[in-house]
């Protein structure tokens, strides 16, 4: 049955009626082209990887079936929407049908879906003056949080800085992975408007990563041994891409997070990574951090977000 929110589609670029239907896995990148030249026309470059989306996908809880919505004209996927356990939604739309009214259907079939899962307030990220950006704002969603992506530029590099007495860095070994999801969920979950991660959702995502390698999972060891930081490394074409950076709050202010980062940028250089990138948000406070170091902001997004109604 088609989707009510998405009962009445604009006709797609053949002229015909645009058909919806959720999404499978082979669906992956079809998704990762619709994002990739959105992304094109918005910022000028292309940010997703096609393993973003295949180990998103890999977690248990990514209920394809009832939590996503394709539109195709004929077999080409023109637009989607997706909403996550968490209450994160993301959506695309083929530029050429921009203005015909497919993203705010979009919009609110997002809507919908947090509706049917329960979810008080459904957000998405959007490249900030976005035509996305642009039409949330229109349609009420208001801005929760900034994020900056950022880079350090080819050939920089940032100060290195001694491990404290009794510390030691490492790659993350199979049976430490549970440490580092404990690690880096307490850490987020300061700041993090979500629930826990499960375990499980965590292990698939990463370990499941098409192009996941040990070496991308690096670890501070604690004068007992047990983790007490993290790092986990993706490396995409020239670049090498910091994600999940966290140090236990009882072990901060020593340095920790800086001697992950300049590890992190050295092991990706020495897989052939020419430039270093990570993201942040307003929530965290590090953006200050990351620019002292030397990195640069190369985007800027913001999260537009939404109270769900309620069932009637």
């Amino acid at each position: 049955m088609e989707p009510p929110a998405l009962a009445h589609l604009p006709p797609g670029l053949t002229g015909h009626a645009l058909t919806t239907r959720p999404l499978r896995h082979d669906d992956a990148h079809a998704v990762y082209e619709l994002m990739a030249t959105q992304e094109q026309a918005d910022l000028g470059w292309v940010e997703i990887e096609e393993a973003d989306i295949v180990s998103d996908w890999a977690r248990s809880s990514a209920d394809l079936a009832h939590r996503t919505t394709g539109v195709f004209d004929g077999e080409q996927l023109v637009g989607y929407v997706e909403v996550s356990p968490g209450g994160r939604g993301d959506a695309a739309v083929l530029p050429e049908l921009r203005g015909r009214g497919l993203g705010t259907a979009l919009a609110a079939r997002m809507v919908e879906i947090a509706r049917e899962h329960g979810h008080r307030v459904v957000g998405m990220p959007v490249p900030q003056g976005s035509a996305g950006d642009r039409l949330l704002a229109s349609l009420g969603w208001q801005v929760r949080w900034t994020s900056w992506v950022l880079e350090l530029p080819e050939g920089a590099e940032i100060p290195a800085r001694e491990l404290p007495a009794g510390y030691s860095l490492a790659v993350a070994t199979p049976a430490q992975l549970r440490e580092v999801w404990t690690v880096a969920e307490d850490a987020f979950l300061e700041w993090s408007e979500r629930d826990r991660e499960p375990y499980d959702d965590f292990e698939a995502s990463v370990l499941g990563r098409p192009g996941f390698e040990p070496w991308h999972l690096r670890v501070v060891l604690g004068p007992d041994g047990a983790v007490v930081g993290t790092s986990l490394l993706t490396l995409g074409d020239e670049a090498v891409y910091v994600s999940r950076l966290a140090v236990a709050r009882a072990h901060r202010h020593q340095g920790l997070a800086q001697v992950l980062l300049v590890d992190s940028f050295a092991a990706g250089r020495a897989h052939g990574a020419t430039r270093c990138e990570l993201s942040t948000d307003s929530r965290t406070g590090a953006l200050g951090l990351y620019e002292k170091v030397g990195m640069q902001v190369r985007d800027t997004w913001v999260n537009r977000a939404i109270e769900v109604p309620t069932a009637s």
